[in-house]
């Protein structure tokens, strides 16, 4: 896959730097803005493909990427599950920790450093578009690497005519389902799902991609 921008290791930490001060100054307010929003939908998606793996475990683990304040770790924590968080942006960890008594891993997207083939699952809901398409087939690949063997890859971005672009102190890549694909597919997933979000909305009023992917056993 071509990147839609070329980028030098300069331009990439002032993005990563940028974009983490970026919520790093808005946490409270984001946390209030976020914490009842139901994602319920994606959440399931998730849990139904763990659920459907051959002697997969009643209680996953699962790595919530991007984790932000813990809204999705409690959910999962609810659930049953083992998850742990990951948000490069220290007040988000700091808050996630608190609001869902759980693991919560200080880590930039751009610097991930994960055990291999250990978690179930990972669920990444509205964090990967915040990565370079230049560097999303190496992050693609470290999030395979920490899967194990028929693990699941939720994804749920924001979508886009393939442009990649500064919005305010924030970067991001808004991909469409073809490219995605793409990216995905080269990093050996397989695709068991997508859909749009919100749903019952007309597709011209869903500006969300979420997508469902396996890792090969």
């Amino acid at each position: 896959m071509q990147p839609l921008r070329s980028l030098s290791a300069a331009e990439l930490s002032e993005i990563s730097a940028s974009t983490r001060e970026h919520y790093e100054r808005s946490a409270a307010s984001f946390w209030r803005g976020t914490k009842d929003h139901d994602v319920s939908q994606n959440v399931a998606a998730l849990l139904r493909h763990l659920e459907g793996n051959p002697g997969g475990a009643a209680r996953a683990r699962i790595l919530d990427l991007g984790c932000g304040p813990g809204r999705d770790l409690i959910s999962f924590r609810d659930l049953g599950h083992e998850p742990t968080g990951l948000d490069g942006v220290a007040a988000f960890v700091r808050m996630a920790r608190e609001h869902a008594g759980c693991d919560v891993w200080h880590q930039d997207l751009l610097e991930l450093d994960l055990p291999s083939a250990h978690f179930d699952g990972i669920f990444a809901n509205a964090v990967l578009f915040h990565v370079p398409s230049q560097e999303l087939p190496r992050v693609l690949g470290e999030l395979r690497d920490a899967l194990v063997a028929g693990g699941v890859l939720f994804a749920s971005n924001p979508r886009g005519p393939d442009h990649e672009a500064w919005r305010g102190m924030r970067y991001g890549s808004y991909l469409c389902l073809p490219t995605w694909r793409a990216h995905m597919a080269a990093v050996d997933f397989v695709e068991l799902e997508h859909y749009y979000r919100p749903e019952g909305l007309p597709r011209d009023q869903q500006p969300c991609l979420a997508s469902v992917w396996r890792k090969p056993a």
